[in-house]
Formats: C-alpha cells, structure tokens, sequence
C-alpha cells in the first residue's frame, strides 16, 4: 500500500458530493476531506439527531451479535451434545464463524469503498448484512445439529460484519476529528447496553431457545433499520470507482506494517486486547457452572447481572474517557492504561471462588473496558494509511477485533488441559494478554 498523502494535497479524485446537507448540517464529505479539514470546531460538527442514530444502529448491531455469543449460543450447544462436549464443539462453531468474520469484514469494507449505487456507499451493505445475519441466527436458533448450528453462525458472523464494516465506516465519513473523541465513546456505550440488554431479554424468555434467539434481532434489526433509512450517505460516482483486480483483492486483508507502523502497533494492541476479551465472553457460561459451581438455570440471570454491573460503569468510564482524551489531545495513555485495568480485572475474576467475587472483578473490567472502546476506535481514526480507503482499512483493523474470536476457542482447550480444567487459569492467561495489549501501544508515534 503507498504512503498516506501529506495533509497539504488533495486527492484528484473525488467521489460525487450532493450539494444538499445531512442530518443535523452535517455536509457530505469524503474520507479524504475528513482527515484533511480545518481543525477549527465551528468547521463543521455533527448534531445530537446523526449521534443519536448512529449510536442506536451500532447499538442494535451488537444486540443482536452479542446475546448469542454470551449466552445463547452456549446454551444452543449444551443442549444438543452436553455438557462434556459442549466445550469443544463451542470452540469449533465459534472459531470458524469468527475466522469467517475476519476476512469477511475487510472485504465488505472494501466492497462498501467502491460502491456507486444510488443508495450510497455504505447503506446497501447495511441492508445486506441485517438480511443475511438475521437469517444465520434464525438457523441457528431451530438447528437440529451441530453441523447446521455451525453453517447458521458462520453465515451470521459474516453478514453481521458487512453490517460492522459500512456502519463504522460512517466515522471517518462524517464525524470531523475535533469530535472523534467524544462520538467514539458515545459509541462505546454501545457494547455495553447491548450486552445488558441482550442478556436481559434472554433471560425473560429462558427455557424458549428459539425467543432467546430471535428476539433480540427484532429489536436490533429496527435500529439498524432506522439509521440506514435516514442516512444521507456518501455517494460515489462510477467514474471515480477505484479500479478491481486480484491484486488489489489481495491488498484487501492487508496493510504494509511498514509503512504504517502506527498502524500496526495499534493493530496488535487491539489483537491482545481482545483476546483476553473472548477468552471472558465465550466461555463465560461453563466459567460459572464449573468453577463458581452455578446451576445451569441460574446462568442466565447471573450472566446479566455480573454484565449489568459491567455495563453500567463501562457507560461511565466510556463518556468521561472520550470526552477527556478530546480535551487533553490525548490517546495513548487512556488506550495503556484501560488494557492494564482489564487484565487486573480478568485476574480478579481467575482467583475468584464465590459469585461476589466474580461480580467484584466484572465491576473493574468496566472502568478499562469503558476507557477503552471511548478512546481506542478514535486512535485508529487517526492513524489509518489511506483516507480513501477508511472502510477497508478499519476492516484489516477489524481481523484484530475477529481473529481472536477464533485464537481464543483454538486454543483455550490447550489450556484449559494444561490447567487441569481451571478456567481460573484460562481467564489469568486472558488478562495477561490484555497487559502485553497495553505494552504494544507504546511504540506508536502519530498520536500522543
């Protein structure tokens, strides 16, 4: 990939621009004229109606990603093999969906750069990928097998990650760099309250697998829908379509370590980061069952409220850590110190040996993981090689957030054997994964 233009250039090559404004004044703008703007505030700015909506959609995404991956899926599994398989046919069905979802996002992120319908770039790929990630899960959710459950969440993973790729993209569209900060950790919030509310409506329908699945893609997929139809959206014309061949497909999954270094750091940083985040989620379920020595009825409630307690101070920590990262001008502090926070809080929950002391070290994860989501996402936004490829380079960023959905499954069985089946030793690895995720933050240089 060449080097990023310097802030003095232009592109010559513009995508068409409607002279008409979006939500709330927000003009239409390209990749390129975001990352190059004037940093003067009164610019340009976002209104609270675009952020509402774009929080909301984001929101709904992971509603209806996020409930399986926490509980239902999980469950979905144990009871169709047991509990003395379900261990490892989870660790099949969810490492191959997210090795789906890790190449599938930085190909619909390329996909979503060079569209020219009359839609827009990014919205017909959000149609696209709600369809196609609502029917994986309806699959899942009626599955008689293991086999077909691993064809459902494999189609689920990669339609729901088109969705991620065209709805991130919309930050480096029309989000300007003075308000990055504090609109990343609007939509930081966004994992949190989908994890609550995901949970929470499993647990309403408990003992009715196909509503525990299904449910939470009713309410998510009117978000979604809500700011699709509204967004006024990019609009590329067919002359400015970048040109498609197999090396450049190629180039898809990849960013010259190199020549971005930037880049690469925060790449690896986001890796580690979270692989100590799927090591806690997937396996989250049989965590309390075999060392907390829950009852498997009562999994559903305590899965919500150990993520309630979470989520509320991951909302906190999110808005106070975006909003103070804009204000400082500063990203890697908050980006270091999150991850140190969360791999103490996943030792916390390794050494527990009672519900309270689980939900003691929930509570501290909050507090890193709201600091992080707030801050990490508006780093990238400032460290991306190419402006005029943002959705597909924030989706080789993404492989970080996908691939260790499915390192974490491959080899938590190595460990867990290795441990003698201590999950506190699985979630001790896990934290010191999200440390080392803080160490790798350091050498990066482009932002303070």
């Amino acid at each position: 990939m060449s080097e990023p233009p310097a802030h003095q250039h232009t592109p010559a090559v513009e995508p068409h621009l409607p002279s008409t404004a979006a939500l709330d004044g927000i003009e239409y703008r390209s990749s390129a004229e975001a990352a190059y703007e004037p940093e003067s505030p009164s610019a340009h700015r976002v209104g609270a109606g675009f952020i509402t909506l774009y929080t909301l959609a984001y929101m709904g995404t992971f509603l209806m990603l996020l409930a399986p991956v926490l509980v239902t899926l999980a469950l979905k599994i144990n009871s169709l093999v047991g509990t003395e398989q379900a261990a490892n046919s989870l660790a099949l069905v969810a490492g191959v969906g997210a090795l789906l979802a890790m190449f599938g996002n930085p190909l619909f992120g390329k996909l979503s750069d060079r569209t020219s319908s009359r839609l827009g770039m990014r919205r017909p790929w959000m149609f696209i990928g709600l369809i196609g990630g609502v029917l994986g899960i309806a699959i899942v959710a009626v599955a008689p097998n293991i086999a077909v459950v691993l064809v459902g969440w494999c189609i689920a993973q990669l339609f729901f990650n088109a969705l991620l790729a065209a709805q991130i993209a919309v930050l480096p569209d029309q989000v300007p760099v003075h308000q990055r900060g504090a609109v990343s950790g609007v939509l930081g919030i966004c994992l949190p309250i989908a994890q609550v509310g995901g949970t929470f409506l499993v647990q309403l329908f408990a003992g009715n697998l196909v509503a525990m699945f299904l449910v939470p893609c009713a309410i998510g997929g009117v978000l979604v829908l809500l700011f699709a139809l509204t967004l006024k959206d990019r609009r590329l014309d067919k002359a400015a379509k970048p040109a498609w061949s197999l090396r450049e497909f190629g180039r898809t999954f990849y960013v010259n370590p190199r020549k971005s270094p930037d880049f690469a750091w925060a790449w690896l940083s986001r890796f580690m980061f979270i692989l100590g985040v799927a090591f806690l989620t997937t396996y989250l379920a049989f965590y309390l069952i075999n060392k907390i020595g829950s009852n498997e009825d009562d999994v559903p409630t305590q899965i919500f409220l150990g993520i309630l307690i979470q989520s509320v101070i991951v909302v906190i920590a999110s808005i106070l850590g975006g909003k103070l990262s804009d204000r400082t001008g500063r990203r890697k502090i908050f980006v270091l110190t999150a991850s140190v926070l969360y791999g103490g809080a996943l030792i916390v929950i390794a050494i527990a040996s009672s519900f309270n002391g689980f939900l003691v070290g929930m509570a501290i994860s909050g507090i890193g993981f709201g600091i992080y989501v707030a801050v990490d996402l508006a780093l990238v936004a400032d460290v991306l090689p190419d402006k005029n490829n943002a959705a597909k380079d924030l989706g080789v960023f993404n492989i970080a957030s996908a691939l260790p959905q499915s390192v974490a499954p491959a080899i938590a069985p190595l460990i867990l054997a290795v441990g003698g089946g201590s999950y506190g030793v699985l979630y001790a690895v896990a934290g010191g994964c999200a440390i080392v995720g803080a160490l790798a933050i350091l050498p990066v240089r482009r932002v303070r």
